[in-house]
């Protein structure tokens, strides 16, 4: 169909120049090479080569004709009709040459699936396994990750002050996760890491924290008006646990078999644990505003447990400390429980 549509062109073409005197060129510009097999490439210009020499020798043929058939001065009724009858006939003589010419399409389609796949024209089949085998390996790497978590402070015994006083708090994280899967099909991965996190518990009912006399932590009621009351606490993080991945296996080719790591729904578990950088008092009231990087009594060693949800490269997570907030006896057994939200950066 689309060569007697080429046909049906260059036989309006020669119409267009014999009733009025006009010419009619097709030039086929080529793109800029773009992610294709060379070979391909080469394949490809090699047959549109074939076609556009065969259009060329049966289109002058075809002109040939059709001036002998001009001067015969025919009505217009008549020489469409002979027009139609001559494109048809040389219609098929392009189909029929061009069949002939024996270009395999479905070679040429999985040479370039096999290249973009593997950026290579490999055609030996150990070469090309081998190919495939290092190229859907099992996933070991780092990622990047950005989390955000409401901080809650839980505990058992009956409220303290700091918990008829909290305000907001949140725990904002931010690091370097590492991913190491079992076996290229596996489902299971061990995960671990290096973060950085921040916790900030805000003060409420116009109340700071403050040092006690015995240099403990305590909270004590502004004489102003406070616009800001929080002690935030930095700490480097180190997570370990395991991850399922529900993602189904997929087919890479001469029996290989891979489970894609970083797509579908997963669930995590992990302990962790961190140790403190520092802890800053922030106070900003009708004084104006203060930094206090003393010593708040901020526990400084974390360790607690944690439950991902995850999809693609968003994770849903809750985090329970299992250590106390404080140390000591200060704000007895308050401990962070974290609902948050992650964001992979794979």
């Amino acid at each position: 169909m689309i060569k007697k549509l080429i046909v049906m062109g260059l036989l309006c073409s020669f119409s267009a120049s014999f009733y009025a005197q006009k010419t009619f060129n097709i030039n086929l510009s080529s793109k800029k090479d773009t992610e294709v097999s060379p070979i391909v490439k080469e394949k490809v210009e090699e047959y549109a080569a074939k076609i556009n020499t065969i259009i060329q020798e049966e289109k002058k043929l075809m002109e040939e004709e059709l001036l002998v058939l001009q001067a015969k001065n025919l009505d217009k009724a008549d020489f469409d009709r002979e027009k139609a009858r001559i494109a048809d006939r040389y219609s098929e003589k392009m189909d029929k040459r061009i069949e002939e010419l024996g270009f395999d399409l479905d070679d040429v389609i999985q040479k370039q699936v096999r290249y973009s796949l593997l950026n290579t024209d490999v055609t030996s089949k150990d070469e090309l396994k081998e190919k495939l085998l290092k190229k859907f390996r099992p996933s070991r790497s780092f990622t990047g990750y950005f989390s955000y978590g409401i901080m809650t402070l839980t505990n058992s015994s009956q409220d303290n002050e700091l918990d008829k006083n909290i305000g907001y708090a949140n725990n904002l994280e931010f690091g370097l996760k590492l991913n190491y899967q079992l076996s290229r099909t596996s489902p299971w991965a061990i995960v671990s890491g290096l973060g950085f996190s921040w916790r900030t518990v805000r003060a409420d009912n116009n109340m700071l924290f403050t040092r006690s006399a015995d240099q403990g932590v305590a909270l004590a009621q502004y004489s102003g008006n406070l616009d800001k009351s929080k002690l935030r606490t930095g700490y480097i993080m180190v997570p370990l646990g395991v991850q399922y991945n529900f993602s189904k296996l997929k087919n890479a080719g001469m029996d290989i078999q891979y489970r894609s790591y970083y797509t579908g729904f997963k669930v995590g578990a992990n302990v962790y644990g961190g140790v403190k950088m520092s802890t800053n008092n922030i106070v900003k009231g009708n004084d104006g505003e203060t930094r206090d990087r003393g010593n708040y009594q901020v526990n400084p060693f974390v360790y607690g447990a944690q439950i991902t949800f995850s999809y693609n490269s968003f994770s849903l997570f809750v985090k329970k400390d299992f250590s106390n907030f404080f140390k000591d006896s200060y704000f007895k057994n308050d401990k962070a429980l974290i609902f948050g939200v992650a964001i992979g950066l794979d």
